[in-house]
């Protein structure tokens, strides 16, 4: 008897395909294969987004107009590495390739990578050197008084600079974490590792899809999930498909920092944002996510985060989107080693699920809403 795959073991697959900005083609397979699943249509778009089509009713506000729409998007790439050059040695430099908020090297600590090189994958080392050294080894001695910055490390291969120009390693190849590194960590309800942003909200965005299709019951609305590429890298994924897909609002599924300086706390209720450091998000979206929340009987947290960007700000900053909205799954350590708990996985696909299926992404939504 076949045991049915849990939202954990999903999960685990995209958490396991390794997806750096511009490169997320392990992670574009599992999302075409599972949005076929639940959508009336599915493609891949120019900008290599995976974008499923749930139509909406046939009659009524959301009759398939183009002002109607709404896309959901949740980001297929993750934070990495790019390489910079290799040196005569053979030892690979390599620099951070996310735009907003980054990769810390000292989150990621040294450890197995996989070089994506043209000729397939080449196991390396993120190292630093020896720390029994002195101030005549400058970067470990560096190191050893100051952050740890992608200038003090190096890849090792134990090959030389000509074996990797063999094996297609160049400046833009990109380097990731090493699938070994990637099985996730479970502790009573908590689920940890590496790339839960943005891999939760795939999940997330792929329950709600396919609770919209069990219930059969359609949205007023059409409804295009979109799996972005290059979000890390300033939201260009989310950019070209807000400018090119129908509908006027874009809504990011992504995670959400816990932090006392939110007054975000680690539990199973959503975050819903009013804001972030793109710009503000639509009142009118926010506070019907909220009514839709309290109404499920959540006790949905607002935020208005300073050190954030996601697609749907960062589209809305490029004018490519008239009404923007986020919602969070609370995470801890964000750009790090990310931890959530299990259950808030259903709790946001619900919320995500209640609000599409009301049709208030609507552009009649909007005209009519009130300050409250």
């Amino acid at each position: 008897m076949t045991t049915k795959p849990t939202q954990t073991d999903l999960l685990q697959e995209l958490v396991y395909a390794r997806g750096p900005c511009g490169q997320e083609d392990e992670v574009r397979v599992i999302c075409e294969r599972e949005l076929n699943r639940h959508c009336d249509k599915v493609w891949v778009d120019t900008a290599g987004n995976v974008v499923g089509l749930v139509r909406g009713a046939p009659a009524g506000k959301g009759s398939g107009g183009q002002s109607s729409a709404i896309r959901v998007m949740a980001h297929m790439d993750e934070l990495g590495m790019i390489v910079k050059r290799v040196d005569a040695t053979g030892a690979i430099r390599v620099a951070n390739i996310c735009a907003v908020g980054g990769m810390r090297p000292g989150c990621f600590g040294q450890g197995p990578v996989d070089i994506l090189a043209d000729t397939g994958i080449v196991p390396g080392v993120l190292s630093l050197g020896p720390q029994h050294s002195t101030a005549e080894t400058a970067n470990v001695e560096e190191a050893k008084t100051k952050a740890l910055d992608w200038s003090h490390l190096h890849v090792f291969t134990h090959k030389t600079a000509e074996e990797l120009a063999k094996l297609g390693v160049h400046a833009g190849t990109r380097v990731a974490i090493a699938r070994e590194r990637r099985k996730l960590w479970e502790t009573g309800d908590c689920v940890g590792g590496y790339f839960m942003d943005d891999r939760a909200a795939i999940v997330i965005a792929l329950a709600a899809a396919a609770q919209l299709k069990a219930a059969k019951k359609r949205s007023p609305q059409d409804v295009y999930f979109v799996m972005t590429t290059e979000e890390e890298c300033g939201g260009v994924g989310a950019a070209y498909a807000s400018r090119t897909l129908p509908g006027d609002t874009t809504l990011a599924l992504d995670v959400g920092p816990v932090c006392a300086e939110y007054g975000t706390e680690f539990r199973r209720d959503p975050i819903i944002a009013y804001g972030d450091a793109r710009g503000l998000y639509c009142r009118a979206l926010a506070d019907a996510l909220l009514g839709h929340a309290r109404r499920l009987g959540q006790n949905a947290q607002c935020a208005v985060w300073e050190c954030y960007g996601s697609d749907a700000s960062i589209a809305k900053s490029f004018g490519q989107v008239a009404r923007a909205g986020l919602l969070c799954i609370p995470t801890q350590n964000t750009h790090g080693y990310e931890i959530i708990l299990r259950e808030s996985l259903q709790t946001c696909a619900d919320l995500l699920a209640a609000f599409l299926e009301s049709g208030d992404g609507s552009t009649a939504s909007y005209r009519n809403s009130r300050t409250r």
